[in-house]
Order: structure tokens, then C-alpha cells, then sequence
């Protein structure tokens, strides 16, 4: 189940996006590289984790 901090595929929006926040059984997303502009999908979605918030952190302790 994807969660904040997750880079995920929204199918319904048809784009990537970052899970910023969840509220009331909905999550709340921006878009992959900006913080301009937010959307919000049910968190029943259908949403892909492409990449977890985890796997992010891992890659920049390992680029440093």
C-alpha cells in the first residue's frame, strides 16, 4: 500500500506523483519535481509505487 513520501503512478490522473499527505481517506499528491499544484486520489486507488520513500532516501545516502 503506498504512503506518504511515495513516488507513485496515478492511472485516473493519467501522471507520477509524490503522496504529500493523507486526510480523511484521501491522499494528497503533487507532482513529481514541484510543489506547485496538488490533486487528490481516494486511497482505495489503484496508484503504483514506482519508487518508495525508502528506496528515495537509500539512493541519496549513496550519492553523498
Amino acid at each position: 500500500m503506498a504512503w506518504v513520501g511515495d513516488t507513485v503512478y496515478d492511472p485516473n490522473a493519467e501522471r507520477e506523483g509524490v503522496i504529500t499527505d493523507v486526510k480523511d481517506g484521501v491522499y494528497v499528491l503533487r507532482p513529481v519535481h514541484t510543489w506547485a499544484g496538488t490533486w487528490t486520489a481516494p486511497v482505495n486507488a489503484e496508484l503504483e509505487i514506482t519508487l518508495s520513500r525508502e528506496e528515495r532516501i537509500r539512493r541519496r545516502r549513496e550519492e553523498r
